[in-house]
């Protein structure tokens, strides 16, 4: 958080103005994660491929006020994390902003995970093992979706 109560979010500037990433200028995505090498790693990876705008939080409590005030186009977010774990953070986002794409992005994707997500509208589930272009075709095609 910034000086005045601001919270930060990395903005891109698109330098081709024939880039395919135009389409989602102005898009940003939310990255909840506890571990600050994941979080940069996908600010790095999204940024790079889809030239969006990224904020991030460190856990669920975060992710709720964060997704409340910025209202972001799209959430990227941890299961296991200290404080509130990714699935009651989606819920409690969902009861906010039900039409909020969240992707379950995490280590645990077991069946519970799984049904669970079904059960809150989460929108993809993607585990952290999978190629990155997984997660970024799947962003892709949510973010597409919204700017249509």
């Amino acid at each position: 958080m910034m000086a005045g109560g601001q919270l930060a979010c990395t903005k891109r500037r698109i330098k081709n103005a024939n880039s395919p990433t135009l389409v989602f200028m102005g898009k940003t995505v939310l990255i909840v994660d506890d571990n600050a090498f994941v979080r940069r790693a996908l600010r790095k990876l999204l940024t790079r491929e889809l030239g969006v705008n990224i904020c991030e939080a460190q856990n669920g409590k975060e992710a709720i006020n964060k997704a409340g005030e910025l209202q972001p186009d799209l959430i990227v977010l941890d299961v296991s994390m200290p404080q509130m774990n990714g699935l009651e953070a989606a819920r409690a986002i969902k009861g906010l902003l039900p039409a909020m794409p969240i992707i379950l992005y995490s280590a645990f994707c077991n069946g519970f995970a799984k049904e669970e997500a079904r059960s809150l509208g989460i929108s993809e589930l993607v585990p952290k093992s999978e190629h990155a272009s997984v997660l970024i075709r799947k962003v892709r095609h949510l973010l597409y979706r919204t700017a249509a």
